[in-house]
């Protein structure tokens, strides 16, 4: 555990046009910056997480060692702790959320690290959503990192993954609380559905049949969906999970004035030793997905992680075998 710090951004103009007055970054380190700034690793948060729900992996034999390397977590726009539509003022407290991009993430994560002094990123390592934003690091900067780790992820939202984050956006807002662009109260019953639906998604078939909630201590699969799946989205906003669905959906390193929409070319910019490592049994992020995208990157390697723990193995804090393969490929980057 660490103290969660706080960069103010001061007027930051979002991609999609909105101003904020007075933005915020929240953010976490661990370990030690080396006197030449050499040994720093940029760990952006998933979907609906904060930087206490993946700090777990930093310790020494961990997948990520402070011992050895200075690790930055900043949480993304949207999650509730940096600005997020749950904490922003007037008039955005009232009315319709501007939307946060992954070039919106970069922006504020770059000036932390001016602000840290960390020219170049040892390693960039992301899961899930994190994973996006570090390729989106190494298509738009790819001076500044020199290595890079994309667990379960794509550099495009997929069309059946857009399918998936509809629906849970349609959960959300199919509730009587939804007022258009607000939650009236707390939405209780739709986030109570929405961590159900998500918990089909985000392990396999294979998980489901051999019971292997039995081996992360669960009584029952009622008590897991219950324990570890509605209780985590219950610790959320609503309308802070709306925001991050809506920068999931946009999620395209090519989507930005570097590019104009080129994904090959957003591609074939990232020059950083590259691994992509999806999960064979992932429904969101497909193998397939990062068979089409990674032979268009100069230096990566397509290595999937064979696990029935689907998503989550990308994050496995429950199954120590998938944390030895992504503790092995860390240290594998970093040389």
């Amino acid at each position: 555990m660490t103290d969660t710090r706080r960069l103010d951004l001061g007027p930051v103009t979002l991609q999609g046009g909105i101003t904020l007055p007075e933005a915020h970054l929240a953010y976490a380190t661990y370990g030690s910056l080396a006197p030449d700034a050499s040994n720093a690793i940029l760990v952006p948060t998933p979907y609906g997480a904060h930087h206490t729900d993946i700090d777990w992996m930093i310790g020494e034999g961990r997948v990520l060692d402070p011992t050895t390397h200075f690790i930055v977590v900043p949480n993304q726009l949207g999650a509730g702790l940096s600005s997020s539509p749950s904490n922003l003022p007037e008039p955005f407290a009232v009315g319709p959320a501007p939307r946060f991009t992954h070039l919106d993430n970069l922006h504020a994560q770059e000036a932390l690290l001016d602000r840290l002094g960390i020219e170049r990123l040892a390693l960039a390592y992301g899961w899930s959503m994190g994973g996006q934003q570090v390729l989106h690091w190494g298509a738009l900067r790819p001076g500044r990192v020199r290595a890079i780790c994309a667990v379960c992820t794509s550099a495009r939202t997929a069309p059946h993954n857009r399918v998936f984050l509809e629906g849970m956006k349609a959960i959300l807002q199919s509730a009587p609380e939804w007022n258009g662009t607000r939650f009236a109260a707390r939405p209780v019953r739709a986030l109570r559905a929405f961590g159900r639906m998500y918990a089909a998604w985000a392990m396999s078939q294979r998980f489901y049949r051999e019971e292997l909630w039995r081996t992360a201590g669960f009584a029952s699969l009622e008590d897991w969906l219950i324990r570890s799946w509605e209780g985590n989205f219950l610790r959320r906003e609503a309308i802070d999970l709306l925001s991050m669905l809506d920068t999931w959906l946009a999620s395209d390193i090519s989507a930005n004035p570097t590019f104009e929409g080129d994904l090959d070319a957003a591609l074939g910019a990232i020059a950083a030793r590259t691994l992509v490592m999806p999960v064979t049994t992932d429904l969101y992020f497909r193998v397939a997905d990062n068979a089409l995208e990674v032979p268009k990157m100069p230096n990566a390697e397509l290595r999937p992680i064979d696990s029935p723990w689907g998503h989550r193995a990308g994050n496995p804090a429950l199954s120590p075998a998938d944390e030895a393969t992504l503790r092995d490929a860390v240290r594998e980057l970093l040389g």
